[in-house]
């Protein structure tokens, strides 16, 4: 699998927790402490998140990182 593939998995997911959680990208992005553009740039595979961003997502959404992304 290549990093677009994982990008695209990854921020798929990332979204589809977020809206089933009802929150909006500016909700998350505050409670995580990044900008609303970096977190819609991570949405749309516009950026590639550190891990610690990835996990940060995680603890803010409730689900565990293997829900982001099921390969791990």
């Amino acid at each position: 699998m290549n990093e677009t593939e994982i990008l695209q998995i990854v921020a798929d997911n990332i979204r589809i927790e977020r809206l089933r959680r009802r929150l909006s990208q500016e909700k998350l992005a505050e409670m995580i402490d990044i900008s609303t553009k970096y977190l819609n740039m991570i949405e749309n595979r516009k950026a590639n998140p550190t891990i610690v961003i990835v996990v940060k997502i995680c603890i803010a959404l409730g689900i565990e990182l293997n829900t982001i992304y099921p390969n791990i």
